[in-house]
């Protein structure tokens, strides 16, 4: 996956705009995006639409972003949703890999009582969102198999913070921001899931969106997060491997198959 749009999930005209837009996977939303008194609305309309949608052979993988373990409100998301079975559940205000292992076995229960199959939910945790989040970022090792990636966000952050802003004057992320990226990133590699960047707010600015993912595929996250259509075409074609670079890494395969030995140490620590 490159591009995961988030769209609110009571609005079912943007749920069926969202299916054209070109994205990897809907990140379909019952948390800040939904008032709390249309949360059972929203429910129900994200139900309906997963149940239609996923009859749909070319679509995007649909996930949906239920609210946190702490709200009192995940319980009534998930017996709402997982009946119709959406290929993964984005959890929010994730704090390590303890969390992640507590949705899972909400979701095993859910899986057994709808007739799902076992373990085929996956798991996208926010892992940055309260500076609990930061500190346990080296815990999601192991916590379960469910777990697909680690994705990173700085709007609530930086309200956990009390910062005025989370970014420098010229556009870029504040150093307490680019801490928790990086460590983000870190934290993705050693427990070998993807790294996925987060969302650019300023969906008008599309040069900086451009720039953004150029900088997070360099540095080694896979997808970017999106919340308007209008910047999943941008994420697609960053995250997307040029022909030259397709080329080079299908020479370098070539040329270990073509020497097997190459670059191996030997056991008096010479190359062979």
């Amino acid at each position: 996956m490159r591009s995961l749009l988030f769209v609110p999930g009571d609005s079912q005209r943007k749920l069926e705009k969202a299916m054209t837009s070109g994205a990897d996977a809907l990140l379909i939303d019952l948390e800040d995006s939904v008032a709390l008194d249309a949360k059972a609305n929203a429910r129900r309309v994200t139900a309906a639409f997963l149940a239609h949608a996923k009859k749909q052979s070319d679509r995007p993988r649909l996930y949906v972003r239920v609210n946190g373990l702490t709200t009192g409100l995940i319980e009534d998301d998930l017996d709402a949703v997982m009946p119709a079975g959406p290929e993964g559940v984005v959890l929010p205000k994730t704090v390590g890999g303890m969390d992640v292992s507590h949705l899972g076995a909400k979701l095993a229960v859910r899986e057994a009582e709808f007739g799902l199959p076992d373990g085929g939910t996956r798991i996208l945790a926010i892992a940055t969102e309260n500076a609990a989040g930061v500190f346990a970022l080296g815990t999601f090792a192991g916590a379960s198999h469910r777990l697909m990636g680690l994705a990173w966000g700085g709007e609530d952050l930086s309200a956990d913070l009390g910062a005025e802003t989370n970014r420098r004057g010229d556009g870029a992320y504040a150093e307490p921001y680019r801490l928790a990226r990086a460590l983000t990133l870190m934290g993705a590699a050693a427990a070998s899931v993807d790294a996925i960047d987060s969302v650019y707010t300023n969906f008008r600015d599309h040069d900086g969106l451009r720039t953004e993912c150029q900088e997070a595929r360099r540095d080694g996250f896979v997808a970017k997060m999106a919340i308007h259509p209008a910047q999943v075409p941008i994420i697609n074609q960053a995250f997307t491997p040029s022909p030259e670079a397709l080329a080079r890494a299908q020479a370098v395969v070539d040329a270990f198959a073509a020497n097997p030995g190459a670059g191996v140490v030997g056991v008096e620590g010479e190359m062979l």
